[in-house]
């Protein structure tokens, strides 16, 4: 959302924005650029791993120069105990929770079924890196999968299954895999953000910290900025 996306731009302390870019698709490119340092673009992609990737793919393909790292960002349900309100969990996996098949014997996952994949990969070491520069900022984090559902958690039932199948899950969201299947298309490395706005769970808005979650994104990436993601890539 939106949203996310100002907390992206207004954390990046330091850099310039230049002209924006409209896409073919229609969705804009905020783009900005740090004195003698690195570019950052910055495209909100909508709801859902469909929408995403056709906002990355569309930023990936128009593009006038070539990218070293895709960054999903926005904020997301964390999992207990893991991961809790206001803490930024930083993807050592990407997957996608429910791609793939349910059967009498259980979820069957899309690998297993003899086609396609459901979880990507960020470069080795760049989790560990992220997650170092938190810690040096004092920024609550963990590193963990991020799981990217079509349809967001509510039930005790839903998370107790998702948890057995994914019992390391930091956040959920529904965007990261989307993303991560343009990045690879276009074979730039990928890695997921997500500062926990909700716990994982039956659904209760009134517990929701949006705010706190927006707010833990913008201080994340004025702590990050581009040079800690793309130092040793």
């Amino acid at each position: 959302m939106a949203a996310e996306s100002d907390s992206v731009v207004t954390g990046l302390h330091g850099y310039e924005a230049a002209a924006p870019r409209v896409l073919p698709s229609g969705h804009t490119v905020t783009c900005l650029a740090a004195p003698g340092g690195p570019v950052v673009d910055v495209v909100a992609g909508g709801v859902g791993p469909a929408a995403a990737a056709v906002a990355a793919t569309g930023a990936l393909a128009a593009a006038p120069y070539a990218y070293d790292l895709v960054v999903s960002a926005g904020i997301g349900g964390g999992f207990p105990p893991h991961a809790p309100l206001g803490a930024v969990v930083v993807s050592d996996a990407v997957v996608a929770a429910d791609l793939g098949a349910d059967t009498p014997d259980g979820y069957v996952a899309v690998e297993e079924l003899g086609f396609g994949r459901s979880v990507h990969l960020p470069p080795p070491g760049l989790p560990a890196r992220i997650a170092r520069a938190l810690h040096e900022g004092g920024r609550p984090h963990v590193v963990a999968p991020v799981l990217t559902v079509s349809t967001v958690t509510g039930t005790a039932a839903r998370t107790a299954e998702l948890i057995a199948r994914h019992p390391r899950a930091g956040a959920e969201a529904m965007e990261g895999f989307g993303v991560a299947e343009a990045a690879t298309a276009h074979g730039v490395p990928v890695v997921e953000i997500r500062a926990v706005s909700n716990t994982v769970g039956p659904r209760d808005r009134a517990a929701w910290r949006i705010g706190q979650a927006l707010d833990s994104l913008r201080h994340a990436c004025g702590l990050l900025g581009a040079t800690v993601f793309l130092e040793d890539l």
